[in-house]
């Protein structure tokens, strides 16, 4: 045999190899299996429809129907794990100081009204608008799933919250991460019981081995890929002030991160994948069609009642 046909009898084997497990992959791995399947996850408590991140905003989405609570933590001056998206509380206090820098008991209140991030030119009000405690959300909602943004590089944020999570026994309903893979190795092992989402580096490495065929081939001990929907970048800036170049790289991002085939091989090794932060209709319907578990929005009132008439 000829070096030519020997490298081409060697290239169509790998790649038919690599086709077959892409579609099946239980040839190769064993599903991992969870407690919990979300596809209907509230961003921040469901910023849309309640100040974010706040306890009402926790309630009114837990009695809509929300499969999963997405929050974020910091830690106070004082050790506190405390749920908030922002270090710094100009935003969304109004007053220009950091949480680690006070105790829990000077934490200032949320403004009356705050901007929801992923919908231009959209408010939200509330009259909750205490910053609460992670523990408290853990004694509010024993049974519901909580995807957990540790939002800074800070050990002891993140050895408190896995002490929560496992003063609680909560191991089988919370996930951690952050896109920053030096916080994600910290939390796995801080607490290798705790699933772990993908981290920026994780997902990069993810479409490299999913477009050179390699990706059947390789074990995944991440649990949850958590991902943007590039293409609603578009949405939320002024037209004339994205440029060719710009709208080239959105199209060019959604188009190899939005891949059906991909969401498809994940879920059958026992992922779950989550694209956010989705709040129109004709997103959710996107995104499902993809192939996604989930769906994270600011809006669970209207979320709900598009999966009302979209089949499971």
């Amino acid at each position: 045999m000829s070096t030519a046909l020997y490298v081409l009898s060697t290239l169509g084997g790998y790649l038919l190899t690599s086709a077959l497990l892409l579609k099946y992959p239980g040839l190769l791995h064993r599903p991992r299996r969870h407690r919990f399947r979300c596809r209907h996850i509230s961003h921040r408590g469901g910023a849309g429809e309640n100040l974010e991140n706040t306890m009402g905003a926790f309630r009114h989405a837990v009695n809509v129907g929300t499969d999963m609570l997405e929050l974020d933590c910091h830690l106070t001056k004082d050790e506190q794990v405390v749920v908030s998206h922002d270090e710094n509380l100009k935003r969304s206090t109004g007053l220009d100081v950091n949480i680690s820098d006070l105790k829990y008991s000077e934490l200032p209140p949320y403004l009356c009204r705050l901007d929801v991030t992923f919908q231009k030119e959209c408010y939200c009000e509330g009259e909750d608008k205490r910053i609460p405690l992670l523990k408290e959300i853990f004694e509010d909602f024993p049974h519901t799933p909580i995807n957990i943004d540790i939002k800074v590089n800070n050990d002891v944020l993140i050895k408190k919250v896995s002490e929560l999570v496992t003063q609680y026994q909560r191991e089988h309903l919370t996930v951690w991460g952050n896109v920053s893979h030096e916080i994600v190795d910290k939390c796995h092992k801080e607490n290798a019981h705790i699933p772990i989402l993908f981290c920026l580096r994780r997902v990069l490495l993810l479409l490299g081995l999913f477009y050179t065929g390699l990706l059947p081939f390789f074990p995944i001990p991440e649990d949850f890929l958590e991902i943007p929907m590039p293409s609603i970048i578009l949405k939320l800036k002024e037209p004339e002030k994205i440029s060719r170049s710009q709208r080239f790289t959105i199209w060019l991002t959604d188009m190899l991160l939005m891949r059906k085939a991909l969401f498809d091989h994940l879920t059958a090794r026992g992922l779950q994948v989550y694209i956010w932060v989705l709040n129109e209709e004709h997103e959710y319907k996107r995104a499902f069609d993809l192939g996604a578990t989930g769906v994270m929005t600011d809006y669970p009132t209207k979320l709900k009642n598009f999966l009302h008439n979209y089949p499971a």
